[in-house]
């Protein structure tokens, strides 16, 4: 059975520093585009990072750029979400999801995704 398997969440304060990762098991991704969305309380699934297969383009959600770096290592089959700068309306779960095409910025273009990691930020 193919999973992503989600880490690095967590409690921080506002200006911290947090790095999530997403390593699959049951087959490789390199092969796949990689995203990182977010559902904070009460809201839906929102597009966060994205990252071509070979890590060469990646994409952002206006709210995160500049502070948020998404990056992958293809030789140890993970995908990480460096989050700097962290703003309490960051606070959310995070998925990491897997694409095999189409416009990353939507939930429909991933085949599979995460259980998600808490990551919360206090003020």
């Amino acid at each position: 059975q193919v999973q992503l398997v989600e880490s690095g969440g967590g409690l921080v304060q506002a200006g911290d520093s947090l790095r999530l990762s997403c390593a699959p098991s049951g087959r490789t991704f390199s092969s796949y585009a990689m995203g990182w969305f977010r559902r904070a309380p009460g809201k839906g699934r929102a597009f966060v990072a994205a990252i071509s297969w070979s890590g060469n383009t990646t994409y952002y959600a206006d709210s995160v750029k500049g502070r948020f770096t998404i990056s992958r290592d293809n030789a140890k089959n993970t995908v990480y979400l460096q989050m700097n700068s962290l703003k309490p309306e960051d606070t959310a779960v995070y998925y990491c999801a897997a694409s095999s095409g189409g416009n990353l910025y939507y939930v429909p273009s991933y085949d599979y995704w995460g259980q998600g990691t808490q990551v919360t930020v206090s003020s």
